[in-house]
């Protein structure tokens, strides 16, 4: 399998190289800012994105005009990225996630879980860390755990969270999903989500080591994706859950 990657200077890009080694694929070639990526695509069976929200637009082009799949992990998108991916997703196979990791996949779907069979009683907050150049909070996988959380309630996030607190913010709002983002050192990613409700609390907890678990749990995506038809897909679903 020929796996190109968008994004290849990043910090993503050489624990994608040799995760593409590992798991016995080809390497097509990485491109950049500026790079050729009409040549890259057109050498590729399934291209990896980790660039930029601001490249969104031009990596689902390109895809779409070569009918190649493509798996995102960019982070910081907005809505309007995601009508672009849901537009792209009509005509070829597009995987969006927050997180490649397989355990972050399936601590997802344990959050979810617990959300749909607690009662609202239990309030729901989200603790994420990250290394001090991290750009965006929260990070996109408190965001994809958020949604998780929120798909559980049956309820919309965006109507249902709480992003920071400063002063006297008054009590509590039930029902609220809350988040805190941290910054500092190289922490490769802490995530943390406290269920709490009277005289009890839940814990869950996944501790990023290396980013080389993104990288697998990426290089197994886009493995997956070229066996699918069009259609925008999730982590969940490489892991059949």
């Amino acid at each position: 399998m020929k796996i190109g990657i968008i994004g290849s200077a990043g910090r993503m890009g050489q624990a994608l190289v040799d995760a593409i080694a590992a798991d016995g694929q080809e390497y097509a070639g990485g491109v950049d800012k500026g790079d050729d990526l009409a040549a890259l695509v057109a050498s590729s069976d399934v291209l990896v994105d980790f660039s930029s929200p601001h490249a969104i637009e031009e990596n689902l082009d390109a895809c779409v005009a070569a009918g190649k799949p493509i798996v995102i992990g960019t982070t910081g998108l907005e809505e309007r990225h995601h009508f672009l991916i849901d537009d792209a997703a009509r005509d070829i196979p597009v995987l969006q996630t927050g997180n490649t990791s397989l355990g972050v996949t399936m601590l997802s779907a344990l959050v979810q879980q617990a959300a749909r069979q607690l009662g609202e009683d239990w309030d729901i907050e989200i603790l994420e860390m990250h290394h001090r150049h991290k750009v965006d909070a929260p990070s996109g996988t408190a965001l994809l755990l958020g949604e998780a959380a929120a798909s559980g309630r049956g309820i919309d996030l965006k109507q249902h969270s709480d992003r920071g607190r400063d002063g006297i913010t008054g009590a509590r709002k039930a029902g609220d999903i809350g988040f805190a983002s941290l910054r500092g050192g190289s922490v490769a990613g802490d995530h943390h989500v406290i269920f709490a409700s009277e005289h009890e609390r839940i814990e869950l907890v996944h501790r990023a080591e290396t980013r080389a678990i993104f990288a697998r749990g990426a290089v197994k995506a886009a493995v997956w994706l070229t066996r699918q038809k069009a259609g925008r897909f999730t982590m969940q679903e490489v892991l059949g859950l």
